[in-house]
């Protein structure tokens, strides 16, 4: 996690977390063969972040900070590579400003959807996100882990 602050007062966060086990684009991305073996999972742990969200308050947004307090957010993380997803990346580039390079999107067959949400969730939560195809982005942070 990483706060921003305006004098004493925190305006935004960076949330970083552990990432998924196995996403496709990650696996072309890396060359990965076998993703979810048990040597491919340490070394993703020990490489690789998940930036979960981020947050601004109101009053800043729109000033022209975001995507620096990202970069340097990223910058600061103690791994070479930070992943992270966007439903809005089809029309902002906001995380391409923050360094981060656009991998492609993560398309969604009527299959897939099925699959992904079983029974786990309602009706109309499935109906919400039937569409979404996020985008996915890598920052390479090898830089400033040595």
């Amino acid at each position: 996690m990483t706060l921003l602050w305006h004098h004493e007062v925190p305006i935004g966060i960076c949330i970083f977390s552990a990432p998924a086990a196995s996403l496709k684009l990650r696996s072309q991305f890396f060359g990965l063969n076998n993703p979810r073996s048990a040597v491919a999972l340490g070394a993703l742990n020990e490489q690789l972040w998940l930036l979960q969200r981020v947050v601004l308050h109101p009053t800043y947004r729109g000033a022209g900070i975001a995507a620096a307090f990202v970069r340097r957010a990223c910058e600061a993380c103690p791994v070479p590579w930070i992943e992270t997803l966007s439903a809005m990346g089809q029309i902002n580039p906001f995380f391409e400003q923050a360094g981060f390079t656009r991998v492609g999107t993560i398309r969604k067959t009527r299959n897939s959807r099925q699959a992904a949400y079983g029974k786990r969730v309602s009706a109309e939560t499935q109906s919400k996100n039937a569409n979404s195809e996020p985008v996915y982005y890598v920052f390479d942070n090898r830089v400033n882990t040595g």
